[in-house]
This record gives structure tokens, C-alpha cells and sequence, in this order.
């Protein structure tokens, strides 16, 4: 390649960090503090193992500062490239990495390649692309309001990955294109992505000890780059169509009305320990990336290895850029943020109020229409659920406190039914003081833990498919298998299973804040027990589209819910229930019997000024109730909408199926729910 070029290095600036096209050629800046020399390394992008031209910067015309610059001219159009650098700390060693601000990374183009005696390991490299050259048409963000979102959480590859899915990139962010159709059929107007930062999928060292296939890490959480969507989700990985695709897929979806989320691992890399690869952030400066002890041993609060050091001032602003590149250049509409209580650490580890990164976050005037959600918890015990942004409805909260009470209450613990009144009012005791009922994420199954078909099918966790003897993954997941353990083809505990699905649907929808559904509890998806599938690239994890089919009255009782939920104002509110708005019942109208522990709760949502409107109400208990529901509001009629102990399509009447309820005394069956709506007769 380097035979005919004419290339030549200037000074070049310290800023924007990353490589830049600029008039004269490309500009490339990076941060590097302890390091004793540092080269730009120019590959041909057929042969990523030598260079064709490295270029040595001398620190006197190429150093601001802490940031190493050149502008390189006459450089060819197709080429990836790598710092090589000499850390000040041992001199005798050098080590090739990848820019932390490149915005494309070139890596195997197959998903799950493994590589062969004569392939080289994974070793990811820039790209260089040029911004601006997307052309979003008549896109624009959709701006729903929070309290209005229902929320999908989805995997990319897993989505469309199955061959039931008939599209023709499966697998990719295509793929997602090909389905909007049923996202709109399904109801749901934001998707929250699983990881889609480049990551090493073949980084897992495990294999299936039945099978002996090897297996991957599918699920994405061990961040390469923070910038670079990940090459393998698109269907064409050359020239930068990972980019291209993505923005095709945002595009796409907002024209549909779909806000796109992200889940976005900025708590640890891929890097890990003193143990892992020294492939980018580490080789660089790993105390300005990471947290790192007196001893110089890697701080673990994230359970992976190793902390990224968040409130150090280099890596606060690596984030701040990352998220403003998302919002800017590729149009996300928000951010879930994994692990999200080490924002709130210091770089020793501890604690801090008014963290740095937070606050930066929170008040960066680009990021002001951008949602976002903190998973409010860390893997060392650090649990901020309703106290992340104290006074503040500029974040989010997964509401794990929400997951845990509703599973206990709907599958009959004891001693929930107070717990699930305040779960259901929109979690007030956490998020009342100054914040609002769509600070609270609601869900009851998420990408970690069971499914929701495996929630009612399993008590305990069968991971033994994921090689480490079954002691991975949550041992406390507030299941119940419904009399027995795992698969039957038992007609009463079937039954029983698919009622309580629909008893956990009815609370999620009826729940004041923000629902997330996990992809594929809609056909009632199993995991055959396994609580963490992490590892799994196949149908443990896969959307199998062809269950729609045998299953469709699931598929039609989420379809009605989310729609009744979407056009009923009364449950997607801004501001928490008053007593006006609400009233709880028991057996007995009006008279919830707080003290006794029967298992039952009722409530109406009033219409201003004019009475009861919708009635809810939910029997966890092994045995039927005589219950007395209040009247409805004058002149109408309590009519029914859900009724979970029928079978489809009766326990959905939709308006085609107007059935009108004649007693204000009947029996509620055991571990079923209802929902009647007055309607004028």
C-alpha cells in the first residue's frame, strides 16, 4: 500500500480527542500521561498485523500537555490504525491499542470467529469516519414523555437471530428494521438495547460441559470501545456499515415512533484485572481509567475484574463525550445505565454525595431532552434504589424494589400486601420526595433472572449449561414453580402458570410508572431454568418467532394491555396518586383491611370530581374470595376487561366483547386478578 503514498506528519492539535478530518489531512489527539513514546501505527485493513507506515511522535512539536497530536497528510482512503506506546514505567515493554475515541472499530467481521493457530488474537483497531455523511431525511426525535414510555428491553442478535424470524439480515440492526411491523403491533414505543458497543464475544473461556460447544459472551457486558456500535450486529461489517446500519435503524424506528435506549456498560471494560489484556484504556494511563489501590491492585466493584474510574476528570469527560456522540451523531433517545452506583463512587472507591460524573450528567445542556435510567446498585452492596438523584426527576431508576414486591405478593408471600399498594401507587415511599412515579422503571424480568414463564415455572436456578457448576447467577429469584419443578404437560398446573403470567402483566400495566417488558415474555419464552444466560448464543436466548404461533393468546393479552394502558390516561401519570385519586378496597368495598393477610387487594381510580372508573383488583391467595365491589361512578355500568382466571380470548374482552358485570358481589377465583371499567349502559 505504502509504495506510491506521500505521507508526512505536522504537529497537528491537542483537541478533539480521537482521529478528525481536517483540511490538510487527519488530525489524531490522545491522552497519554505516563508514557515514554508513542506511535501512530498505519495498517492496510487486509493485513492488520504489520504496519505499513508507523510514525514516532517526538514529544516537543507532538505533545500538549498530557495529549499527543499529529495531523498526517497524503493518507490512503481505506486504512485502520493503533497507538503503539512505551509506558515510562517499563520502558522495555510496548504495547498496540485502540484509540478510547474511535468511532469505528475494525474487528473480525463474523460473529463468534474463533481464531485458528494462524489467525491473530482479537485485537481491535480505529477506523477513521467521516462524520456528517448520514443522511437522516425528515427524522426527528419522537420526545415522548417518560411517563408515557412502554418499554421493551431486546438483544439484537437475539431478536431476529432464529430462522422462525424470516428476515433477511438476521441477527443484525437490519434485522430490527424488518420487525418494526410487530413492535407497532405489539404496542410498545421505546426499545432498550442490550449492549451494542463493540465487545469480544469470544472472550468467555467457558464451554457447555454437556455438549462441549463453546460458549460466548452474548450478552455484551464487557465494553471494548464507547463509541463504536458493535461490527458483528451489522450485516455488512466492512467500511463502516455498522454505523450506517445503526443510524438505519434508529431512523427507521423513530419515523414509527420508536425511542431507541441504550444500555451502556461505563462501570468496566473489557481490559479486567492486572490479568487481562492491555488492548486500549490500561496501556494508556490505567489509573486515570480505573480504580486502582495504594497497592496497585484493580478496585472490583463491578464484579468484572475491574471499576472504571468515573469521577477522574480524563475519564468524566470521555462519558460526557461518548453520550453526547450518541445523542448527536447516531440519535439515541436516552441511556440505561448498567451498574449505574459506581457513577457515585470515589477514585479510592468510596462512596460520595453530588458525585462529579452525575452531576455532569445530569446538567449537560445536549443531553437535556435525553432520558435517563441508572440501574442503582453495584456488585459490592453499594444500593441507591429511590435515593440516586435525591429531589430530582432527571433520572430514572430500574425499581428493583418494585421487581422483588410483586413477585412475592402475586405468587402469595406473606406479608406483602402493603408493600404491593405502595409498589402499585408508583412507589411513592422511594420516590416521593421531589421525584415522580415515572422515576420508577417497573418490571418484574429483565435480561437478568428468570423469565417470566420460568418465574412461574422453576424455585430454583438450573444454570449447569453454563459450565461453572451452577454456582453463577441469583439464588434467591422469588419464583414459585406452581406445584412442580420445571416442564409439564399437567393440564392444573399449566393453567396455573399461564394465569399467573397474566396476574404479573395485569400488575406491571396498572402499576404507576414506567413499564419494561423483556423481550419474549410475550409467547411466555423459557430459559429451561437458567437465571444467567449470559453465555448462551442459541435458543435459551433467541426470539423464537415461530412460538407466536402456538401461543397466541398471550401475544393478544399483551397486545390489549398495552393498548388499554397507552389510551387510559389515568395510568401513566406525572404526579402521585391522592386520596382523591385512589381508593383501596378489601373484600368489602371501601374497606381494604390493612391488618389482614388474606392475600387480596383492590383499588379504584376516581375521575375527578365524578367517581370510580377503573377497578382492579388482584386474589394471591390459594383460595377463592366472596368480594363487594364499590359501585361505579353515576350513570354507568362496571363492564369487564380482565378476568386472568379465563382462558383466551376471555380473559381480555375487547370491544367487540362487551360484557357487562350484573352483581356487585361475586367470587373472585385464587391466584387471579380482574380489571372492570365503568362504562355508560
Amino acid at each position: 500500500m505504502n509504495a506510491h503514498l506521500n505521507l508526512t506528519v505536522i504537529p497537528g492539535k491537542p483537541f478533539p480527542y480521537g482521529a478528525t478530518t481536517q483540511n490538510n489531512g487527519i488530525n489524531f489527539a490522545v491522552v497519554a500521561k505516563d508514557t515514554e513514546k508513542l506511535s501512530i501505527c498505519l495498517f492496510d485493513v487486509n493485513n492488520p498485523t504489520t504496519p505499513f507506515k508507523e510514525f514516532e511522535l517526538n514529544p516537543k512539536l507532538n505533545k500538549t500537555g498530557n495529549v499527543w497530536h499529529a495531523i498526517l497528510t497524503g493518507l490512503p482512503p481505506n486504512f485502520i490504525y493503533a497507538y503503539r506506546v512505551v509506558p515510562t514505567s517499563n520502558k522495555d515493554t510496548s504495547y498496540l491499542l485502540l484509540d478510547p475515541y474511535a468511532k469505528s472499530v475494525a474487528s473480525p467481521s463474523k460473529w463468534g470467529r474463533e481464531p485458528n493457530q494462524n489467525d491473530r488474537p482479537y485485537q481491535p483497531m480505529a477506523r477513521v469516519f467521516p462524520k456528517n455523511s448520514f443522511d437522516w431525511g425528515e427524522e426527528k426525535f419522537p420526545n415522548i414523555h417518560m411517563k408515557d414510555l412502554v418499554i421493551y428491553e431486546m438483544h439484537v442478535r437475539g431478536f431476529t437471530q432464529h430462522p422462525s424470524s424470516r428476515v433477511e439480515h438476521s441477527g443484525t440492526y437490519r434485522g430490527i428494521i424488518e420487525k418494526i411491523p410487530y413492535l407497532i403491533e405489539l404496542g410498545v414505543n421505546a426499545i432498550e438495547l442490550m449492549p451494542i458497543n463493540e465487545f469480544n464475544e469470544c472472550e468467555a473461556p467457558q464451554t457447555n460441559p454437556y455438549t462441549n460447544e463453546k460458549l460466548y459472551n452474548y450478552f455484551g457486558y464487557s465494553t471494548v470501545n464507547f463509541f463504536a456500535p458493535m461490527n458483528r450486529y451489522a450485516s455488512d461489517s466492512q467500511n463502516d456499515q455498522a454505523i450506517i446500519e445503526f443510524k438505519t435503524m434508529v431512523r427507521e424506528l423513530h419515523k414509527n415512533g420508536i425511542e431507541v435506549i441504550l444500555d451502556i456498560v461505563f462501570n468496566h471494560t473489557f481490559e479486567g484485572n492486572e490479568k487481562g489484556p492491555v488492548q486500549s484504556f490500561r496501556g494508556l494511563d490505567r489509573r486515570d481509567y480505573y480504580m486502582i489501590d495504594k497497592d496497585g491492585n484493580y478496585l472490583n466493584f463491578s464484579g468484572c475484574g475491574n471499576t472504571v474510574n468515573c469521577n477522574h476528570p480524563i475519564t468524566r469527560e470521555l462519558i460526557i463525550d461518548a453520550l453526547r456522540y450518541w445523542v448527536t451523531e447516531m440519535h439515541v433517545d436516552g441511556f440505561r445505565f448498567d451498574l449505574a452506583s459506581i457513577f457515585t463512587r470515589a477514585e479510592n472507591g468510596a462512596p460520595l454525595n453530588n458525585a462529579p460524573v452525575v452531576e455532569a450528567i445530569s446538567n449537560d445542556p445536549i443531553l437535556a431532552n435525553t432520558k435517563l435510567i441508572a440501574e442503582a446498585w453495584d456488585a459490592a452492596g453499594l444500593y441507591q434504589v429511590g435515593g440516586f438523584t435525591p429531589g430530582s426527576t432527571r433520572w430514572s431508576e430500574w425499581n428493583g424494589v418494585y421487581r422483588d414486591v410483586v413477585r412475592r405478593f402475586i405468587k402469595g408471600t406473606s406479608g406483602q400486601k402493603n408493600p404491593f399498594a405502595t409498589a402499585i401507587g408508583g412507589s411513592q415511599d422511594l420516590y416521593g420526595n421531589g421525584r415522580a412515579p415515572y422515576c420508577s422503571i417497573n418490571f418484574v424480568t429483565a435480561h437478568d433472572g428468570f423469565s417470566l414463564a420460568d418465574l412461574v415455572t422453576y424455585n430454583g436456578k438450573h444454570n449447569e449449561v453454563n459450565g461453572e457448576d451452577n454456582r453463577d447467577g441469583f439464588d434467591h429469584n422469588d419464583s414459585w414453580n406452581c406445584g412442580l419443578e420445571g416442564h409439564t404437560s399437567n393440564k392444573k398446573v399449566v393453567n396455573l402458570r399461564e394465569r399467573q403470567i397474566r396476574n404479573f402483566m395485569l400488575a406491571l400495566i396498572v402499576s404507576q410508572g414506567v413499564p419494561m417488558l423483556l423481550m419474549g415474555d410475550e409467547y411466555g419464552h423459557t430459559r429451561d431454568g437458567n437465571n444467567n444466560t449470559w453465555c448462551q448464543d442459541n435458543e435459551l436466548n433467541w426470539f423464537l418467532w415461530d412460538r407466536l404461533d402456538r401461543r397466541p393468546g398471550f401475544l393478544r393479552f399483551y397486545k390489549s394491555l398495552i393498548a388499554f394502558r397507552k389510551s387510559y390516561p389515568l395510568l401513566g401519570r406525572d404526579i402521585f396518586l391522592t386520596e382523591k385519586d385512589i381508593t383501596w378496597h378489601g373484600l368489602k368495598a371501601f374497606n381494604p383491611d390493612w391488618q389482614n393477610d388474606n392475600r387480596f387487594l383492590a383499588f379504584t381510580l376516581n375521575l375527578p370530581d365524578k367517581g370510580p372508573d377503573l377497578y382492579v383488583a388482584f386474589n394471591a391467595c390459594h383460595v377463592p374470595h366472596t368480594i363487594h365491589i364499590p359501585p361505579p361512578r353515576e350513570g354507568t355500568c362496571w363492564y369487564w376487561v380482565v378476568n386472568t382466571q379465563n382462558s383466551p380470548p376471555e380473559d381480555f374482552y375487547d370491544s367487540s366483547q362487551l360484557k357487562r358485570v350484573d352483581d356487585l358481589t361475586f367470587r373472585i377465583a385464587a391466584y387471579s386478578s380482574i380489571m372492570l371499567h365503568a362504562r355508560e349502559s
